[in-house]
């Protein structure tokens, strides 16, 4: 089944790009991307998954093509809340999620928001405990405690370049599997990052993110009291976020399954993440 593209305008002035396929009356996936990326890093996953779910994956505001009112407020919670009225739009009651790098603080806090909704969680890489952060952080951590023009200006150096973009994407795989990665993928990542007043948006995202920080226990009483059945399926080199970050989905009764790869897993190693997915599907059960 091909993959629709579709624009949804919200009562609040947001008009949310997704990508879906599936039948409706099919359990629900949500698919939930991170930074620096959008919908299309699921481009390949989407149609591998929608015989057996309905497949929604939308662009958050400041990503992709996802457009917004000039006043709005980019932080982790009125991520949360748009993505809660894009749902509500839609008539989306109950539905599992895939969450990946900011997606998964975006999909947890939507759970904190929704405890009965969620049904199944699967974590890409996508982290939640503190164990999790990497050396990667500390420059962002120097900006959480003193936001200075001096300190943004060094971290959009180092983070916010094609050159970090793109080595999102290969650090952690072989150079076999960096051979098979797709440009299309970073370079659309950059362009849209670029775009006038993207890499001020991004920087306040990065020093926000201390905010889903003090809501990891949160989201692990969640997890953990919930019942909901959790999968950590992870690129085991992330320097992002780490290894320990996906072990410790153990503590709430996750199934952990680690890959010979980085962050941007579903670029190196998609056939391997979706054996992984379709086996804890397979063993899950939810109502659409």
């Amino acid at each position: 089944m091909a993959t629709e593209i579709h624009t949804l305008p919200l009562s609040t002035g947001e008009v949310i790009f997704y990508r879906t396929a599936g039948s409706p009356t099919l359990p629900v996936l949500l698919l939930l991307h991170g930074f620096p990326s959008s919908s299309h890093q699921y481009r390949h996953l989407i149609p591998l998954l929608c015989s057996t779910h309905h497949i929604i994956a939308p662009d958050l505001p400041g990503f992709g093509f996802t457009t917004v009112p000039a006043d709005y407020t980019y932080t982790f919670a009125t991520l949360t809340t748009t993505l809660l009225s894009f749902l509500n739009a839609l008539s989306i009651i109950r539905f599992g999620i895939y969450i990946f790098d900011y997606g998964a603080p975006v999909g947890l806090r939507l759970a904190l928001l929704r405890p009965t909704s969620v049904t199944a969680v699967i974590s890409q890489n996508g982290n939640a405990f503190t164990a999790g952060l990497t050396s990667f952080w500390d420059p962002v951590k120097a900006l959480w405690a003193n936001d200075t023009p001096q300190i943004r200006e060094e971290l959009a150096r180092a983070v916010l370049t094609l050159e970090a973009t793109r080595w999102q994407y290969e650090d952690g795989a072989s150079a076999e599997r960096v051979a098979g990665i797709e440009p299309e993928g970073y370079t659309l990542d950059y362009a849209l990052m670029s775009r006038a007043g993207g890499k001020g948006i991004q920087l306040g995202l990065l020093k926000d993110y201390a905010t889903n920080v003090e809501l990891y226990p949160e989201f692990q009483r969640w997890m953990r009291d919930s019942g909901v059945p959790v999968l950590a399926v992870w690129g085991g080199n992330d320097k992002m976020f780490g290894r320990a970050g996906a072990e410790a989905y153990k503590e709430v009764g996750g199934e952990v399954v680690l890959l010979d790869g980085g962050h941007f897993l579903l670029e190196t190693h998609l056939e391997e993440v979706v054996e992984v997915l379709k086996g804890f599907l397979n063993r899950v059960s939810y109502a659409p």
